[in-house]
């Protein structure tokens, strides 16, 4: 039997009963109108049931009955709660009052929310107000471009990414990535590394919608300052998985790779789910100079009914020197996820340099029915 003790906390976890309590003492030393009773018995209800974002929800319409009516009474005691707060995810749930009751005031909902993520980001309380005037609401997310805080320079690119995870769409930015391009080029040199990431993931979305405006636009980025040639790095990084000749130019490595394969193996060939398996490859440079290699591995997972589903990883990035050799090694256990789950049968695995595929191998996976 597994020793519930030793199983990892869940997500859901983080607004369990103590974070109740934590975000009612902070309601409470805020202001005596924090009604701290009718928030706790309101937030309580039917909470186990509920996913982290449902709880994120919950927990906003259950401070909507412990606030004042006055909208912007609300606000200054959801700032004063803010700094007493013990976890980001208990200030996205302050920023969801702001999304969900604050949308006929634009203008101090803009303020809070520029407030409000320095202690637990806002972007997905954003969303709502993208989706209501987007083009009011990207006027004011480029102005917090210029501010100070790298909190709130994150939620101008963050909150408006095309395919932020967890959040609705919204279908405007996702149709033309050109309205939120001036946050982009804005915060393309940021001394933040915390930024940078949200802009290279923004970016990244755009990748998987409109390749070809996002080529165009990074091919157009001076690479004269380090931390924007990261940015795009990462930004490329779907499409250098798909060999994308123009992204795998921007970071400059060329097409193909001018090298012999000295071997590629896959082992064990057949593993239990939770076990691990090692890919190990060799290959040597034929190239007349030094060349730059971007290897990867696709793993084609069996699914049901006898199809399969292909994921491609990062094996390394590096330059070959002119005939010389490299030998590469990685272990990858294979266990499920919450997005992923296995099924049994043969793997094929592809060894990919540059873009292209130049060698295979395989592992099966054994059924764990059959014992």
């Amino acid at each position: 039997m597994t020793d519930q003790a030793s199983q990892p906390a869940l997500l859901k976890d983080i607004l369990g009963s103590q974070a109740l309590t934590t975000i009612a003492d902070a309601g409470i030393h805020a202001s005596p109108r924090f009604d701290r009773i009718a928030f706790v018995n309101a937030a309580s209800d039917g909470l186990d049931a509920l996913s982290i974002m449902e709880r994120v929800r919950h927990i906003a319409d259950a401070l909507h009955l412990a606030l004042p009516a006055d909208y912007g009474y609300a606000l200054d005691i959801l700032r004063a709660m803010a700094p007493r707060l013990t976890h980001g995810f208990q200030a996205v749930a302050l920023t969801e009052y702001v999304a969900r009751h604050g949308l006929g005031d634009f203008d101090r909902s803009m303020a809070a929310l520029a407030d409000l993520t320095r202690f637990g980001s806002a972007e997905f309380a954003i969303r709502p107000f993208l989706a209501a005037d987007c083009e009011r609401t990207l006027a004011v997310m480029a102005g917090w471009t210029g501010s100070a805080d790298e909190h709130v320079r994150r939620l101008a690119s963050e909150g408006s990414r095309p395919r932020l995870p967890w959040a609705a769409r919204v279908p405007a930015i996702k149709a033309d990535p050109t309205l939120a391009a001036p946050i982009l080029e804005a915060l393309n040199r940021d001394p933040s590394a915390y930024v940078r990431k949200s802009v290279a993931n923004h970016l990244n979305d755009i990748a998987k919608d409109r390749p070809d405006w996002l080529l165009d636009r990074l091919a157009a980025w001076p690479q004269d300052d380090a931390g924007t040639r990261w940015i795009v790095r990462h930004a490329l990084r779907t499409l250098i998985k798909q060999g994308e000749p123009r992204a795998l130019a921007l970071i400059g490595v060329g097409e193909g790779a001018a090298v012999d394969l000295l071997g590629f193996s896959v082992a064990p060939r057949a593993v239990r789910l939770g076990e691990t398996i090692a890919l190990a490859a060799e290959l040597r440079s034929t190239a007349p100079e030094t060349q730059r290699l971007v290897v990867d591995y696709r793993i084609h997972y069996a699914r049901a009914g006898g199809k399969t589903a292909g994921k491609v990883f990062k094996l390394r990035t590096f330059d070959l020197a002119a005939g010389a050799a490299a030998s590469l090694a990685i272990r990858q256990t294979i266990r499920d996820f919450t997005t992923r789950r296995h099924h049994p049968g043969r793997h094929a695995v592809e060894l990919i340099v540059n873009g292209r595929t130049i060698a295979r191998d395989a592992f099966d996976l054994l059924d764990e029915a059959a014992g």
